[in-house]
């Protein structure tokens, strides 16, 4: 059986649209897209790691420094190794007002994730892992969660753009996920329920595209 890392935020973890920052929703295992995934894919170890607040590159000086992707990936790698494929959908929590990047930072920085993945020899033999490139939607400003991402909706909107040359230059498979599914309008961040078996299905096929 291969193994499959999907290596995402909040909308790999399963977190429900919020109606206030208060709120702690999570679809169940079966629910949430990985869960569905795990049933459209029964020859593959669908592993799920999704951190709300992940971001790419960058120590959150908010909600803490271990949200950093590049930080906590080698660790990862190592621990779920060997790993076929690793899916990659990360960059929304980096439209955050504070962290002041654009679409081609966002852009740069998975590229950076990429390599490292592609560099970690947590493959099967020791060997690269096979990397899936996956954009996530773009957001809307609104509801508790506008302040926060003050001026993401605009940079989101050219992420798709910027990540597809990303996947290019490094020579991976690309999903855009905006193509599929939308962020829910109570929060504009995560998806309604409806999302998750789009999604699913469209992992799915590009997986069976890409690594036959």
């Amino acid at each position: 059986m291969r193994s499959l890392l999907l290596f995402g935020d909040s909308n790999t973890h399963g977190t429900m649209p919020l109606p206030d920052l208060g709120a702690a929703g999570r679809f169940g295992r079966d629910e949430r897209w990985p869960g569905r995934l795990r049933k459209l894919l029964p020859d593959w170890e669908v592993i799920e790691e999704g951190h709300p607040g992940r971001t790419t590159v960058h120590d959150d000086p908010v909600e803490g420094a271990h949200r950093n992707g590049l930080t906590v990936l080698p660790a990862l790698l190592e621990s779920h190794r060997p790993l076929d494929v690793v899916a990659v959908m990360l960059g929304t929590n980096d439209l955050k007002e504070r962290f002041s990047v654009n679409a081609a930072d966002i852009a740069l920085s998975l590229e950076r994730l990429v390599r490292v993945i592609l560099g970690s020899g947590a493959g099967p033999g020791q060997g690269a892992p096979g990397v899936l490139l996956i954009c996530p939607p773009p957001i809307v400003e609104v509801g508790c969660l506008a302040q926060m991402f003050a001026g993401g909706a605009a940079k989101s909107q050219g992420l798709a753009a910027e990540l597809r040359k990303a996947a290019a230059r490094v020579g991976v498979p690309f999903l855009d996920a905006g193509e599929v599914v939308t962020v829910s309008p109570i929060d504009g961040i995560h998806y309604d329920a409806e999302a998750n078996p789009a999604l699913a299905e469209a992992v799915a096929a590009a997986i069976r595209a890409h690594f036959p």
